[in-house]
Formats: C-alpha cells, sequence, structure tokens
C-alpha cells in the first residue's frame, strides 16, 4: 500500500521546483495569472525575498507540490491508496484526491495565506524530548492558559502556539529540563483559537466553490482519519484552528496495513517525521473498525502489529499482572498507576538490553491506546508490552 504525503509551510527554499515550471508551462501560467507574480520567479531566485513570508510561501509550496505530484503521474507513476499533508500541504493531497482542480485550489491557498499573514500578536515554538501530557502540565502549573497545541508532529516532538509573551514565557520553563525548546519565525498563532477570525473569513470564502468527493482517502489533519463524504469545506476551515495531527494521521495509515510513504514535493521533513513516529511507536493497535470511503470498498481493520507487519483479530498480550486484553485503554492506565509510581524500572521484549525507565504516569493516547513514555528509549511502549521490575 502507498501513501503520498505533501509537504507544507517550513519546507520552502530558494531553487524548489527547478524544471517543473517549463515543464507544466500551462499550469505555470494559470499560476502566475491567480498570484499577479511569477512562480517561478518567486520558487527560483526569490530576488524580493519573499518567498519566507507566508502569503508567498504557502502558494509557492502549493504549486511545487502539485507539479511534482502531475510529474510523478505523467512519468507513469500510479496514484496512491492514501494521501494525506501537513498544514498547507492537506490541499495538495485533496487535489490529488480529485476534491478541486489545479486553479481553484491555488486561490484557496492564496486567500488563505492572505489571512494567515494577517494575523499579528501570536507566536509558536516547536518543543521537542517532551510528551504532550509533560507540556500540557507545565503550561497548566505555570498560569499560562493562552498557549494552544497546534501540531503533533511526533509523539515527542510538538509544536504550541498563542499568545507571543506566553510563548516567550514558556521557554524558560522547558529549558530547565531535558526539552528542547524552539521559538519558529511566524507572525501569528497558527492552528489555535486565535485563528478564529481567520476561520470564519476563510469559511466565508470557501462557500463560493463546489467541492467533489474524494476519488482516493484523504487524512484529515483535524481528525486524523478519513475525510467523509461533503466534510472538505468543514475540514478545510477548521484546519485553522486546530491542531495539526500529523503523528496520529500516520499512526492511523500505519495500522491500516504495511504502508510506503512517498513525499511529493520539495525536501524531505514529512519522511524524516515518519522515520521517528515509526521508531518512537513501535508497536500500534488498532481496534477492530470498519471505514467506508467514497468510491472505495468497505475495509474492516482489525488489531495490527506493525513491529512484525503481522495481523492478529481478537488477540492481545499481556505484560502485566492482572492487566488483559480485556480491559479498557483506561482500566489499563489505572492499574497500572495504581501499582507503579514515575520511575519504576520495566523491561520489554521490544527493546532488550537497556536500561528502561518510566519518565511519566501511563496514559491513554489517541482515546485507545494505553501507554507509558519511557527513559532510556524516549519513546512511548504499549503497557501491554511493558513488565514493571
Amino acid at each position: 500500500m502507498t501513501t503520498f504525503i505533501f509537504p507544507g509551510q517550513g519546507s520552502q527554499s530558494k531553487g524548489m521546483g527547478g524544471a517543473l515550471f517549463d515543464e507544466f508551462s500551462e499550469q505555470t501560467k494559470q499560476a502566475n495569472d491567480i498570484l499577479g507574480y511569477s512562480i517561478k520567479e518567486l520558487c527560483l531566485k526569490d530576488s524580493k525575498r519573499e518567498l519566507n513570508k507566508t502569503q508567498f510561501t504557502q502558494p509557492a509550496l502549493y504549486v511545487v507540490n502539485a507539479l511534482s505530484y502531475f510529474k510523478k503521474i505523467a512519468d507513469g507513476g500510479n496514484k496512491p491508496n492514501y494521501v494525506a499533508g501537513h498544514s498547507l500541504g492537506e490541499f495538495n493531497a485533496l487535489l490529488a484526491a480529485e476534491c478541486f482542480d489545479f486553479e481553484t485550489g491555488l486561490k484557496l491557498v492564496k486567500k488563505r495565506g492572505d489571512l494567515m499573514s494577517q494575523s499579528m500578536g501570536g507566536g509558536m515554538a516547536a518543543i521537542l524530548n517532551s510528551s504532550q501530557e509533560e507540556i500540557e502540565t507545565l503550561l497548566d502549573l505555570n498560569g499560562l492558559k493562552n498557549i494552544d497545541i497546534a501540531n503533533y508532529n511526533t509523539p515527542s516532538q510538538i509544536v504550541i502556539s498563542g499568545l507571543r509573551e506566553e510563548i516567550a514565557q514558556a521557554q524558560m520553563l522547558f529549558e530547565e529540563g531535558d526539552a528542547l525548546y524552539y521559538p519558529l519565525n511566524t507572525s501569528g498563532a497558527f492552528h489555535s483559537r486565535y485563528m478564529l477570525a481567520s476561520r470564519e473569513e476563510f469559511e466565508a470564502y470557501l462557500k463560493k466553490f463546489t467541492f467533489s468527493d474524494s476519488q482516493i482517502p484523504v487524512i484529515s489533519n483535524v481528525s486524523a482519519k478519513p475525510y467523509q463524504a461533503g466534510e472538505v469545506m468543514m475540514g478545510l476551515t477548521n484546519q485553522l484552528i486546530s491542531p495539526v495531527k500529523w503523528s496520529e494521521s500516520i499512526q492511523y495509515l500505519l495500522g491500516v496495513g504495511e504502508t510506503v510513504f512517498e513525499e511529493i514535493g520539495h525536501g524531505e521533513v514529512l519522511t524524516k517525521l515518519v522515520s521517528k513516529i515509526k521508531k518512537e511507536l513501535p508497536k500500534i493497535n488498532i481496534p477492530t473498525e470498519v471505514v467506508t470511503q467514497p468510491n472505495a470498498v468497505e475495509k474492516v481493520r482489525s488489531v495490527q502489529s506493525v513491529a512484525t507487519g503481522t495481523t492478529e483479530i481478537g488477540k492481545a498480550s499481556s505484560g502485566l499482572d492482572n492487566i488483559t486484553g480485556s480491559l479498557t485503554a483506561v482500566e489499563k492506565v489505572n492499574q497500572w498507576n495504581q501499582k507503579n509510581p514515575i520511575g519504576t524500572r520495566v523491561q520489554s521484549e521490544i527493546v532488550k538490553d537497556k536500561d528502561l525507565q518510566t519518565r511519566t504516569e501511563a496514559v491513554v493516547l489517541f482515546k485507545h491506546r494505553a501507554a507509558v513514555y519511557l527513559k532510556g528509549y524516549n519513546g512511548y511502549f504499549d503497557l501491554d508490552e511493558t513488565v514493571a521490575i
């Protein structure tokens, strides 16, 4: 199974697109007419130093991603089984799934970039080596109530978004521990509650267009599940104020079955994120569920063991005393936390010959996965695969 993934803002660099603009001259001219400037000049030369400005970055990436996809198909490549895109890249995923055409997508992206560039007073920062639970706890304990989580890139790489002064205050807190804190060069608090006005204006603009249902399943940033019929407009509007659930989206795709991810566009940002997600989630269990897609047959998903590439139906292993596969994730977490304090030494059959120790209490990830974060590995392990010593 193949999934095409399309990168978003942050993947841009001068020179991207190369010969694609000449090879797809018709689409390049369409882009110039819609944007009012030369997309080729912006991407290849950037003589006005505008490529890193949001209102220019987003159209540029959309065009390069789109032309890269057209090139892939023109060269005889097969269409993928699934598509997904990171934030802006989701527009390219929807384009590949034939929800709208190239011109319509570019008009939407231009409007989106303009709106997001006008958002002022906010800030964003990437936090590495810290879990969602740790981040939320630290923010809450220090009264930083005006910060939202914007991106779940991997289990240990999370982006926060909020008022600029609180983003600055948060830096001192996270630099005291093992986390790495990187302020991002953005004008606004993207993917947060502070984009509500932009969301409302973008929704009004989207109502001018008609969208088709996807011909290829598209994984939504908002839900981390495939778009259903009639959901395109809602998904694109809510994306502005909702976190990008990239880690959970990749987990969903890994749970569907053995997947080859191919990044379409410029750079390898998403390829590296996928690799990191796989390392941090060595075993991913997906409960049995029927997933229906427009123009696609029903797919019945059962419990998947990604680490071994096998499928087990109605079977769960147990690495805990008195914790069985019949318990819910919440029950497993509660039993674990009652018996095992933070700092408990553990062992696992997944990673041998390592000194492993819990760094957090056990938690329920993605509403169904009972897991605990382990020092010595820096990643989450299923409780079913973890034994307290």
